[in-house]
């Protein structure tokens, strides 16, 4: 997890990107804790818990078990550090609630895990740190706090937990009929909650015009007094797993347009499948939040970096284009603005 602005967690699977890639100075970030199960207590439940940690140490789960918790299936596995790995995540939000009480910006980009139900994994995410990490927040003195998810999948744990909430203001901007397939424009919660489902290949013009008329406007109406921002890397468009066509600058633009809407920000990742734009995408975050220049061609090692990271699963194949590699910024990828994204929007502006 980072202090002041930058990265904070070891726990991301990115880890041999990012220290590389970002120049991290020795005082620059801080290891996340392993949460233990009595401080997830606060949103999980004590059984699923036990569950999830029985099942990192035998490495399987029972047929009962698995059907309750949701473990042990194709998108929730099994695997060596099945409970470690998400525990450290939150261990990491629950601290960022503590580092931001006196305000400030972290980055925690192992974060971002908004699936996870109180007693259940959903699509890789075994605990809600976002969840997690608003919780800490308001304990530490954040009364009203704004959720804004531009992850391509919509944030369904996070809402289950908030919707009933009128101090948590929760925006999505999600790939309509992508799993988990809710976040429905209709929803309201307690009036707080503004779902906006959206077409598929997505531009950035189009990005542009939901932040700045819905993302920016409800934010700076709300006057939170702490921002979660989750920055999921698998809107642009060489993810493998939606259909929309961002370019990283995108986010970036968000990013640096709630900067100034709270006092306390935090930056958490989330989703992203395709490992050399997650790198370049949460690498340029951290540029932002830092007000660093994002250079027109990284440095040798970086490059080196990220030549030698492998996707056998790539569905651009085994020779990724030049740019992945040599530098961080993509080309715009702009577009028209169609209208059933603005018919949306209209509806969202109404309430």
């Amino acid at each position: 997890m980072a202090v002041g602005t930058r990265c904070a967690s070891r726990a991301c699977r990115q880890c041999s990107i990012c220290p590389k890639l970002w120049g991290f100075l020795p005082d620059g970030y801080i290891r996340a804790p392993r949460a233990k199960p009595k401080a997830i207590e606060i949103w999980h439940d004590p059984d699923y818990l036990d569950a999830l940690q029985r099942a990192e140490d035998a490495q399987e789960v029972s047929e009962d078990e698995s059907r309750r918790f949701n473990i042990g299936t194709p998108t929730n596995p099994i695997f060596p550090e099945m409970w470690r790995r998400p525990a450290t995540s939150a261990g990491g939000s629950l601290l960022a609630g503590e580092l931001l009480k006196q305000g400030g910006i972290v980055y925690h980009p192992a974060g971002g895990t908004h699936h996870a139900m109180p007693a259940a994994a959903g699509g890789f995410c075994y605990l809600n740190d976002p969840v997690l990490s608003i919780l800490s927040l308001k304990r530490n003195g954040a009364r009203r706090v704004a959720y804004v998810d531009i992850d391509a999948h919509h944030p369904d744990g996070v809402e289950h937990a908030f919707a009933g909430d009128p101090d948590v203001l929760m925006i999505s901007a999600h790939e309509d009929g992508l799993w988990p397939r809710t976040g429905a424009l209709a929803d309201k919660g307690d009036g707080q909650v503004f779902n906006l489902p959206v077409p598929r290949h997505l531009n950035d013009d189009e990005m542009a015009l939901i932040r700045d008329e819905l993302i920016l406007p409800r934010v700076a109406a709300f006057k939170p007094d702490a921002i979660v921002l989750q920055c999921g890397a698998d809107a642009v468009e060489e993810d493998p797993l939606s259909h929309l066509s961002l370019s990283n600058n995108a986010h970036w633009e968000i990013v640096a347009g709630l900067m100034p809407l709270s006092p306390r920000v935090l930056v958490l990742g989330g989703g992203g499948y395709n490992p050399w734009s997650v790198g370049r995408l949460w690498t340029g975050v951290w540029a932002t939040l830092n007000g660093a220049e994002v250079p027109e061609r990284l440095p040798e090692e970086a490059e080196r970096v990220l030549r030698a990271l492998e996707f056998p699963n790539n569905r651009r194949g085994k020779n990724p284009p030049e740019h992945w590699f040599t530098t961080l910024r993509d080309s715009p990828r702009n577009g028209p603005i169609r209208q059933e994204l603005r018919d949306r929007l209209a509806v969202l502006a109404q309430r």
